[in-house]
């Protein structure tokens, strides 16, 4: 009886050794699979529509293919909780790192802390969250300089006088009020600049020009805009235009195609989009994906958290050289 014991005993040993054994080998060939295989990297942003999110999108899947990365790319509309969603399915992939231009700098916090929990490393892109140390890396434009730079523009061609509008972003968005400050620390020096009315139109183009059709009822006799993006100051000067109030002057803010086109369209009259300030969505893109790929292979970065690049004021002078938000040597063959 006692033997038989004994022999169950060491039997149970011998399974249990292998067992364990197996395990660690199974580990083991895991981690020889991510050092040889595929690596993943997810790229997240509020839409493809607005060309903005589309150009950041598409540079940083450009970037982490080049560097040998597998891409995911999704869309979260702004939308904290698809957000989360779609980070969740970033962990649950064992992706090796997210590119994300986020739905909220309060919002994303928990979703960017439980990535970081399960060891998926997070790189946000044009805007910040309300959080240091859970994100590896915040690459966004200095929105307070490039604000700045545009407002002053901006009083230089209204004259240091008359009405104006401010547009603003979205208010869950940093970059909102950031460029709002911006805008007012120089704007709200000159006692003849007056603003008549400030609207909330959630980087909108729809909103936007919904708001300024009926800002245009209540003050016909507005001088200039100020918009937070060039997707809202696109939305006005379409309502300005139905109205026939083409001789009002207006100011964007991000560099965009279109808005390029009006600069140059309006360049010899009195109205129209004269200035914009160009954030180089592409630069931030490609320089989060080569942190994070730095990152994996290293654990770590060689740079700060927080990142600031400056904009670049667009006028008439340089508006040919700007093609998807980057400013190019020649002017571009359109």
């Amino acid at each position: 009886m006692k033997l038989g014991r004994r022999l169950l005993t060491v039997a149970l040993v011998v399974v249990l050794t292998f067992g364990v054994a197996g395990i660690a080998l199974g580990e083991g060939q895991k981690e020889a699979e991510g050092e040889d295989g595929e690596k993943l990297m997810y790229i997240i942003t509020p839409t493809f529509n607005n060309p903005f999110f589309k150009s950041e999108n598409d540079a940083a899947k450009d970037e982490a293919q080049k560097l040998g990365y597998k891409t995911v790319t999704q869309t979260h509309n702004n939308d904290p909780k698809k957000q989360a969603e779609i980070i969740d399915q970033a962990i649950a992939q064992d992706a090796d790192a997210i590119i994300l231009d986020n739905a909220g700098a309060d919002a994303t916090i928990s979703a960017v802390r439980k990535a970081k929990e399960a060891g998926v490393p997070t790189f946000l892109i044009d805007r910040e969250i309300n959080a240091k140390g859970i994100a590896v890396s915040q690459i966004v434009s200095n929105n307070f300089q490039g604000a700045k730079i545009v407002a002053q523009k901006f009083v230089e061609l209204m004259g240091e006088e008359g009405k104006y509008v401010e547009l603003v972003g979205k208010p869950s968005d940093n970059n909102a009020r950031v460029r709002s400050k911006g805008f007012h620390q120089v704007l709200d020096q000159y006692p003849d600049l007056e603003m008549v009315a400030r609207e909330t139109a959630n980087w909108s183009q729809t909103e936007a020009n919904q708001d300024m059709e009926s800002i245009i009822q209540s003050h016909p006799d507005i001088d200039g805009v100020i918009s937070g993006n060039d997707t809202m100051v696109m939305g006005a000067w379409s309502a300005l235009k139905s109205a026939g109030m083409t001789d009002v002057i207006l100011a964007g803010f991000d560099g965009s195609n279109d808005v390029r086109d009006v600069i140059l369209d309006t360049a010899e009259q009195q109205g129209g989009i004269k200035v914009t300030g160009l954030q180089p969505t592409t630069k931030m893109a490609r320089q989060a994906v080569q942190q994070a790929d730095q990152y994996i292979r290293t654990g770590e970065t060689g740079k700060p958290e927080k990142q600031l690049i400056d904009c670049v004021l667009i006028t008439k002078e340089n508006a040919a050289r700007l093609d998807n938000f980057n400013l190019h040597e020649e002017p571009q063959v359109q």
